[in-house]
């Protein structure tokens, strides 16, 4: 082992129990465990975003057209739960037009990407 493997080994160890005891465990949130203490709109995010992940996790099929189309639609599914989750906890006016408009744009996409895959071939 050279002394820059050795280096990284030690930093890696070192920093193993800082990063499982961080809020972020080293993936930035994604899926981090919340306190109990959270507030009902961060719960419900997390709880969204963990639903959108579970949806996007495709059986991929080798057509890129059909595997994109089926990935996207549950990620705007994702989005809209996103939304509906502001308009029931957020105040800011012009963030909820926001949430209403991605509603109304994302639930045309998702009925135009589900006709798209009607008429593809299967693989």
């Amino acid at each position: 082992m050279n002394r820059r493997t050795a280096l990284l080994a030690a930093a890696t160890a070192a920093a193993g129990p800082a990063l499982a005891q961080s809020p972020h465990g080293g993936h930035g949130g994604h899926g981090a465990r919340g306190a109990a203490n959270e507030p009902a709109s961060t719960r419900e995010f997390r709880e969204a975003n963990a639903r959108m992940h579970r949806a996007m996790d495709i059986r991929f099929t080798g057509n890129a057209d059909r595997d994109f189309l089926a990935g996207m639609i549950p990620h705007h599914e994702g989005a809209i739960e996103m939304a509906r989750i502001v308009l029931r906890h957020g105040r800011d006016p012009e963030v909820r037009a926001l949430a209403e408009a991605i509603i109304r744009e994302q639930e045309r996409e998702i009925a135009q990407m589900r006709a798209m895959l009607q008429r593809l071939p299967p693989r």
